[in-house]
């Protein structure tokens, strides 16, 4: 009996998952298994889920951390045997930068969202405008229609006023997905918020009950246990993990190899062939784990709807990381980080570059070490790309003096690291959804599967749910 084969394009976090879910899963291989094999472009596997060596510590390069409360993640950690790895955040809250200084932000807030008058009024940085804006939503709440979807800001600006979104709820929501709250879409982003803003009457009141709301498309939160986890050997070791027991079960991989043409061979024994620039493999069905303007672009001319993720762009970032001794620098008192919103002035020529700070060795107690700090200050975004025309020096010294105005520093970092994302986050506009659902079933009808951070959901859970469904449908074709 001929054996199955399948090719999966690209290697990052979904498509190990989509090889992970192909060879078993859990229980592991099968006589149905079909060959998979990975082919990646770049020279390593994992995409932005790396790690490095810094200030005598493993930091990531990408996330630092995921979420808890959606089950994928924490599923694929646990059935790599890493449960013993997994590190629950250490400290919750954060600050955002009003009116020159820090400000706490309240508790059950969702997304940023405030769910009561007394949120706001207890932000001593936000108006009485905004305190105004907030009573108003509760006792007198403006109208609004929104159809089958419609742009965050759409909502929230109608709703609770241009201070409170863009102050105050656009540096939470647009810092998750890199992007500007009135053109990131309430569908396929925050839900939730679509289903408040339907309801009619106070947006705050409605979204009440949805306080363990999660960024992304719909998904089942679990609303016991830690927010965040990540892992004792960084969240970028995940996908080596994954190689290595992949690898262990057969799966074939190639690194810096780029896939060249997907060919359809409907009169050979196989579906398709996969060209790279040496060889041709063929496959009864491929997995496209790339990015949406790639997918389009090797397989746009099999159906309209697929070649119309082209249409989806990404938005980059970048990230310096600091180390400074303890005593040279003051962080808030309390939380994980501060947020900065967009346009925010500073003693410079101009706004401030930096979008958020993390502190990770107060986020996660691996990092912790007597007498010092690290932190990351995060750039860049949908409509900001200054840093790109930096170099790396540039940059460094940019934020390094823009910490000196955000927090109290004494004395310069002891090291510093800079990591770039050109292609950064995929931004889903107002009807990505129904574009997503329609390059699905195009692909899936040429045997074809999508999957990865264009079409469920930007995070690591999301990215890792999106590669095992897409690898169930395939087994499902295949009859296993």
């Amino acid at each position: 009996m001929r054996r199955a084969s399948v090719v999966i394009v690209g290697g990052g976090i979904s498509g190990l998952s989509a090889a992970w879910e192909l060879s078993g899963g859990l229980a592991g291989p099968s006589e149905t298994t079909p060959r998979v094999e990975v082919i990646e472009s770049g020279a390593t596997f994992g995409g932005a889920l790396q790690t490095t060596t810094f200030a005598e510590r493993t930091i990531d390069l990408g996330a630092d951390g995921f979420l808890a409360r959606r089950p994928e993640a924490v599923t694929l950690a646990t059935e790599l045997g890493l449960a013993t790895q997994l590190e629950a955040i250490n400290a919750s809250g954060a600050h955002i930068w009003l009116r020159g200084e820090a400000n706490q932000l309240p508790t059950g807030l969702v997304l940023g969202v405030p769910t009561s008058r007394r949120q706001v009024a207890s932000v001593a940085g936000l108006s009485r405008r905004a305190a105004f804006a907030s009573w108003r939503d509760e006792v007198f709440p403006r109208s609004i229609k929104v159809g089958d979807d419609a742009t965050i800001g759409d909502i929230v600006r109608t709703k609770l006023g241009d201070e409170l979104s863009y102050q105050f709820i656009e540096p939470m929501i647009g810092g998750i997905q890199a992007g500007r709250i009135d053109e990131l879409s309430a569908k396929s982003v925050f839900p939730a918020l679509l289903d408040a803003a339907r309801k009619g009457g106070s947006l705050q009141t409605a979204l009440r009950p949805t306080t363990n709301a999660v960024p992304g498309p719909r998904t089942e939160a679990s609303k016991e246990g830690p927010a965040f986890y990540s892992l004792l050997d960084g969240v970028g070791s995940l996908p080596g993990e994954l190689v290595r027991q992949l690898t262990k079960r057969g799966v074939h991989f190639r690194s810096a190899t780029s896939v060249t043409a997907l060919r359809r061979t409907p009169a050979g024994e196989y579906a398709w062939e996969v060209d790279t620039e040496y060889t041709t493999t063929q496959a009864d069905h491929v997995i496209l784990a790339t990015p949406a303007q790639v997918t389009a672009q090797l397989v746009g001319s099999q159906h309209h709807d697929v070649a119309a993720l082209s249409s989806i762009t990404t938005a980059g970032a970048a990230m310096v990381s600091f180390a400074f001794n303890e005593a040279d620098i003051d962080l808030t008192p309390t939380g994980t980080g501060l947020l900065v919103p967009l346009q925010t002035p500073w003693t410079g020529p101009d706004s401030l570059l930096t979008t958020a700070l993390t502190f990770l060795d107060r986020k996660w107690p691996h990092l912790k070490r007597e007498g010092s700090v690290v932190l990351r200050a995060h750039v860049g975004r949908s409509d900001d790309e200054r840093w790109r025309a930096m170099s790396d020096e540039a940059l460094t010294a940019r934020v390094t003096s823009e910490l000196s105005f955000l927090l109290a520093t004494r004395a310069a970092p002891t090291t510093t690291l800079v990591q770039r994302w050109p292609s950064g986050l995929p931004q889903y506009r107002v009807g990505h959804d129904e574009l997503v659902a329609r390059a699905k079933q195009a692909a899936v009808d040429v045997q074809l599967a999508l999957c990865g951070n264009a079409y469920d959901g930007v995070g690591i859970p999301a990215s890792i749910g999106s590669g095992r469904r897409a690898a169930r449908g395939v087994l499902s074709a295949l009859g296993n």
